[in-house]
């Protein structure tokens, strides 16, 4: 038997999230699209720390692998929003890709 080959399994992000400015109440779409063979599961971190969208409310997986934040909050004393977002696309088979960092920004008082 000769050398195995290994072939080249493309997977690469088609659109990664781009910072953001917002203001307080409106809706945010942090895009974010990964190719390949395989359909790769889209997951996202803000600030290092995985969300869990199953039990939120505001923000939702879309189905091509953005983040929906339906309406931003924001007051003086609490910010769950704004800060840093990626997108983690992962093929079992191949393994995971991190997507740049987006800085999501709240304008206003």
């Amino acid at each position: 038997a000769g050398p195995l080959v290994r072939t080249f399994t493309p997977f690469y992000f088609v659109e990664e999230p781009q910072d953001v400015v917002s203001v307080r109440g409106a809706a945010v779409i942090l895009n974010c699209s990964a190719h390949s063979a395989a359909a790769p599961s889209i997951e996202w971190r803000k600030d290092g720390a995985f969300l869990n969208l199953q039990s939120d409310e505001r923000r939702q997986l879309l189905p091509g692998g953005s983040l929906l934040i339906s309406s931003v909050l924001h007051s003086k004393h609490n910010r769950p929003d704004e800060g840093h977002y990626q997108c983690v696309a992962t093929v079992d088979s191949l393994g995971t890709i991190v997507s740049r960092t987006a800085k999501l920004t709240v304008a206003g008082e």
